[in-house]
């Protein structure tokens, strides 16, 4: 987050840095001009220093402008406007730039070149977010999304702390680990205790999973958690404790989000708690395992889920993690929520890594490709509901329609425990090359399903699809427009 005394400063850099330009003046001649140092003029057009009355005077008789015009953080000229406002905006702090490897100088320099060219791309994503109604935790979850894939969703720093926090506290043993076993280790090693009862009491608490109260040092824990949540829930508090992650927020699901920095500290404790649960190189092994069959094996793949004591989610994210490290890089991440009706389905979730891959998230309001396996398990869950509450598996290979992109995709689906007439779906899609063919074994069984998908119905030209659930009006549109031009090429050649 940029502060004021930061903001003064780089204002007045920036300033200096296009005048100087517009001038045609070398470092050196306006040393000579101002008496100050060249290494001096260089730290105040980066935003280091601030200069004293006398050498801003100096520099506005150099540079032909009047003192007010220097130091007003608002008043400038029609093409450095756009960048000082964009500078007093809250953008900076919006988008953190530097965990992306960007320097403010390296920008400040762009802008100096050509500020009204470059702003008024700015300016038009700024539209393009104030039309389509995009907040700020809509950039701070894009930034953190873009910020695993610059990593692969590797964070070798999680996994080395995990394991010497596990070693610090003599952490051994067959998993999973209990609710009490990690109640334990917060008790003996940062005094927090658990409180399962107080949360339940009020009825609009009930959306509210865990709470963590600071000042009583105490974690609060929603009566209708099951194992796998509360051991979750507890590894992340263990996280944010052990690794001092003090810019956070004390609900598990962020209610209201101040910065980026709280988003990341949030994915920090979660993956810290996932690595905490599920071991990278037992992980790493049992998925080999899985990936060596002949045949699609859904009851493997499900019994990770009670080897380990997770939730689907977690098992699957898990995944997103452990995959890049075994060499398989191009793969997403989605979760799909089904309405009890199944008439409405949402992507509520996505990752992608080393490419934007075909599934993703629409906000058109569009019907979602039913022949994806996220949609088609649910389904196949509705139809045995309730005749059971455990997930189900389910596997194929989707071939992208008019794209040479097919994905494994591998799907587990369960009820909502807060709505059992509802449903979610995780998959996580493979994208098939050469290093899958050589890893899986069952990926030409003739027994996977293999079938053309699309995004949206909308969109989709697949002839004859049973599970169309509305016309390709956005592809028509576009087809009659094609045919407009055709028809103008025809008049052309005529003549």
């Amino acid at each position: 987050m940029i502060q004021d005394k930061e903001l003064i400063k780089l204002i007045f850099g920036f300033k200096i840095k296009y005048l100087r330009q517009e001038k045609n003046l070398s470092y050196q001649q306006l040393s000579e001009l101002t008496g100050s140092s060249l290494s001096y003029l260089h730290e105040i057009e980066n935003g280091k220093k601030y200069p004293s009355t006398k050498k801003i005077i100096a520099l506005a008789n150099a540079l032909g402008v009047e003192y007010d015009d220097l130091v007003s953080t608002k008043k400038a000229p029609k093409k450095m406007k756009p960048v000082i406002d964009l500078l007093n905006s809250d953008f900076f702090n919006l988008f953190p730039i530097d965990f992306f490897g960007i320097e403010m100088n390296r920008l400040l320099e762009l802008f100096s070149k050509t500020p009204d060219k470059l702003n008024a791309f700015l300016g038009t994503i700024f539209k393009i977010t104030r039309n389509y109604h995009v907040r700020e935790e809509n950039f701070y979850q894009a930034a953190l999304r873009s910020y695993q894939d610059l990593h692969n969703n590797y964070f070798i720093e999680l996994e080395q702390a995990t394991k010497r926090f596990k070693t610090e506290n003599d952490i051994k043993g067959t998993l999973p680990y209990t609710a009490g076993f990690l109640e334990k280790v917060l008790k003996d090693r940062f005094e927090i205790t658990i409180d399962r009862t107080k949360l339940a009491t009020h009825e609009s608490l009930n959306i509210v999973r865990s709470f963590f109260d600071r000042d009583e040092n105490k974690l609060y824990l929603n009566k209708w958690l099951d194992t796998a949540q509360e051991n979750f829930i507890l590894g992340r508090e263990i996280a944010f404790q052990y690794l001092g992650l003090k810019e956070r927020s004390y609900e598990t699901r962020i209610l209201k989000m101040d910065n980026f920095e709280m988003l990341l500290n949030n994915f920090k404790a979660s993956y810290f708690s996932a690595a905490l649960l599920m071991d990278e190189e037992e992980m790493a092994q049992d998925i080999q395992n899985i990936l060596e069959k002949n045949e699609w094996d859904a009851t493997a793949f499900l019994g990770l889920l009670s080897k380990y004591n997770v939730t689907p989610e977690m098992l699957l994210q898990r995944m997103t993690n452990i995959f890049p490290k075994m060499g398989i890089h191009d793969l997403f991440f989605i979760r799909i929520y089904g309405s009890a009706a199944l008439k409405r389905f949402n992507m509520t979730k996505e990752l992608h890594l080393s490419q934007l891959h075909n599934p993703h998230a629409s906000e058109l309001n569009e019907n979602y490709c039913q022949r994806w396996v996220s949609i088609s398990i649910l389904k196949k869950l509705r139809a045995i509901i309730p005749a059971t509450k455990t997930p189900i598996a389910d596997a194929q290979i989707s071939k992208y329609w008019e794209s040479p992109n097919e994905y494994l995709c591998l799907s587990i689906a369960k009820p909502l425990k807060s709505n059992p007439k509802a449903s979610i779906s995780v998959t996580i899609g493979l994208l098939v090359n050469e290093e899958l063919r050589k890893r899986v074994n069952f990926l030409n069984q003739a027994a996977l399903k293999k079938l053309d998908v699309n995004t949206t119905c909308e969109r989709c030209s697949i002839p004859d699809c049973l599970e169309r659930k509305t016309p390709p009006i956005v592809l028509e549109k576009r087809n009659e427009v094609k045919e407009v031009f055709n028809q103008l090429n025809r008049l052309k050649s005529i003549e």
